[in-house]
């Protein structure tokens, strides 16, 4: 089993125009569980979220791009290494799902928290002499005892993480505001962070907890889309929609800071999706938070939140549905106005592109997995049949899965019984027709490139069940991390 690379890393600045002060800014916004059909940029039409809107049209809006993994804490993970989760080793959501009695017994996550030998890109950037702040969701190791885990030791100089809508309380405490929802609340703290540091270059990185069950947000907006016309097609869920434009006015906020404080122009601002949109609840509960049940209490809208049409599948599989997400950058006067991008990006190129962004070399002793998505920003240049690679070994909305894509081809391995399917996403987006028996050919090469991806990372796979019991198979237990 390989073990994460990262030793005390040299790392080097080749600043740009010899003076370190004119490096961009860069501020990273980050969704939890917003799909890639959830905005209006990307086609819906019942949810509203004009910054974002605007974010694309002054900026680049990617069309394919990725989470490496369908769930939340391996696509962070793999954010803040720059590695495939398989290759951390932390494959679920932390702590993960159980189903003890299924006919494969899953992996574990090597750690239940960011193994600390990560030479994370914030330690890369304030190794570099850049000032680094994270607000919000963290998810990789919090709680009692978790404090050597905690974005202030991993790279981040000011953090303070929670998670949640109202009331929600803060690691290190902050007592600011506590009557405001969590969204304006990071906002207001990504606000300070930019006001207080605006002398010197920067990275932000604001984590949202929206638009996560359970579904809550503010009674006016939810209100304005209740009373909004439906939309054929969609489920037009209305504190989803609210949840949506929560993200939204965060957005803009950050945005009306950076043209007030002159801050504009020498800044970058990167919004993305930790995974794909949410369709219901794994384990088919009502996903409205308790205060709003009353909304759709005699409606089955308690049980959906949103849909990824036409993508096929949702958070928790490795179909489009769960890993495809929204990806706008704006740089003002580096990227063209108003344009899309279908280069193939995943959440490990975050990692040197940022440094390829702050003029720092990447680190020689630890393995980078993704590419910088710079030639994509600035000429459009990418490479079409680029090859990139999925595994979530454990059972949530689907079977235990491995999945690699190639140009247009992509193949989904069953990691219970063995069986693949092969689908071209240019043609059918959906995945709604299995072409491996039409193409053994292109089949048999993708499976061999899976494998070898796997064998290369690691990549922990299910072992048959002991303890299978076909009448208690569906039944979700408590995973022994937690025990």
């Amino acid at each position: 089993m390989p073990l994460v690379m990262a030793m005390t890393i040299s790392v080097s600045v080749r600043s740009q125009a010899g003076d370190k002060n004119k490096r961009p800014n860069i501020i990273f916004i980050l969704a939890d569980d917003m799909g890639w059909a959830d905005l209006p940029v990307y086609g819906n039409r019942f949810n509203e979220a004009p910054n974002l809107t605007r974010l694309a049209e002054e900026g680049i809006r990617f069309t394919e791009a990725y989470a490496a993994a369908p769930v939340c804490s391996p696509a962070r993970a793999s954010i803040m290494s720059g590695q495939y989760p398989a290759r951390i080793g932390v494959t679920d959501f932390i702590p993960g799902h159980w189903r003890p009695h299924e006919k494969v017994r899953v992996p574990v996550n090597r750690t239940q928290y960011l193994p600390p030998q990560v030479y994370t890109f914030a330690e890369a950037l304030r190794d570099a002499g850049y000032m680094t702040g994270y607000f919000g969701k963290w998810h990789l190791g919090d709680g009692k005892g978790m404090e050597k885990m905690h974005p202030l030791n991993q790279g981040f100089e000011v953090a303070n993480t929670g998670q949640g809508y109202y009331r929600s309380r803060f690691t290190p405490s902050r007592e600011e505001s506590p009557e405001k929802r969590f969204s304006e609340r990071i906002t207001d703290f990504g606000i300070e962070f930019i006001r207080k540091y605006r002398d010197k270059p920067f990275f932000l990185f604001l984590s949202h907890f929206d638009v996560h069950v359970q579904l809550n947000a503010d009674r006016d907006l939810i209100d304005k889309y209740l009373r909004k016309d439906k939309v054929e097609g969609y489920p037009c869920n209305a504190v989803y929609a609210a949840m949506v434009e929560h993200v939204d006015r965060s957005v803009g906020r950050i945005m009306e800071k950076l043209e007030s404080a002159r801050l504009s122009g020498r800044t970058i601002v990167v919004f993305f999706s930790d995974n794909g949109g949410l369709i219901s609840r794994y384990d088919k509960k009502p996903l409205v938070a308790n205060p709003r049940r009353e909304i759709y209490r005699d409606d089955p809208l308690q049980y959906i939140a949103s849909s990824n049409m036409p993508l096929r599948g949702e958070k928790g599989t490795v179909h489009e549905g769960g890993i495809r997400v929204p990806l706008l950058v704006k740089w003002p006067d580096k990227v063209k106005p108003g344009s899309v991008s279908q280069a193939l990006v995943s959440s490990v190129d975050f990692y040197p592109t940022f440094l390829e962004l702050a003029g720092v070399e990447m680190p020689r002793e630890q393995t980078i997995d993704g590419e910088s998505v710079l030639p994509a920003l600035l000429s459009g240049r990418h490479d079409p049949g680029r090859t990139l690679y999925w595994h979530y070994p454990v059972y949530h909305h689907d079977l235990p899965a491995g999945a690699v894509r190639k140009g247009d081809w992509k193949l989904i391995e069953d990691q219970v019984s063995g069986s693949v399917s092969l689908y071209n996403l240019r043609s059918d987006i959906s995945e709604s027709t299995d072409l491996s028996a039409l193409y053994p050919g292109k089949k048999e090469e993708l499976y061999k490139l899976l494998k070898q991806w796997q064998k290369d990372t690691g990549a922990e796979l299910p072992r048959p069940n002991p303890d299978f019991d076909k009448d208690k198979r569906f039944e979700w237990g408590t995973h022994p991390s937690r025990q």
